[in-house]
């Protein structure tokens, strides 16, 4: 009975003497949980590292996206461009390529009159976003 009783009292001081030194060294009554976890991760860097990765990864959606928009701009004009001179009574489209490169359009290819070169310069300059037509077309005879 006296073994058990000098047990259960050890046992109450040792806890006492966890409480006294978690309350003298500032961790209150209860033990905290270290800064890093018990993986050795820090949680407070890593929450850091997450934001800083999201970061990044919104800014280069952002990027892409613009470029993509500019891309599919460049591919409506040309394709407002092709389908103006098909529609087109005087312009044979299928001898013209048209490529856009921002705001600036190149016209290669062969046509059969100077009518025909300057319909189709016309009807790119009159394009909705065009500043600059290049004009790379030959007249060719049949």
């Amino acid at each position: 009975m006296r073994l058990i009783r000098f047990l259960l009292m050890l046992l109450v001081l040792a806890v006492a003497g966890v409480f006294v030194y978690n309350f003298w060294t500032g961790n209150g009554l209860t033990l905290r949980p270290p800064a890093t976890s018990a993986t050795g991760v820090d949680a407070a860097k890593a929450r850091e590292r997450g934001v800083e990765l999201a970061r990044n990864a919104a800014e280069t959606t952002k990027a892409a996206a613009e470029r993509t928009e500019a891309a599919v701009s460049e591919a409506a004009i040309t394709a407002k461009i092709k389908s103006k001179m098909a529609l087109d009574d005087f312009v044979r489209a299928r001898t013209i390529n048209v490529t856009t490169e921002g705001t600036r359009v190149t016209l290669t290819g062969a046509v059969h009159s100077e009518q025909e070169r300057k319909r189709a310069i016309r009807l790119a300059r009159e394009t909705e976003g065009i500043a600059q037509v290049v004009d790379r077309l030959q007249v060719v005879k049949e």
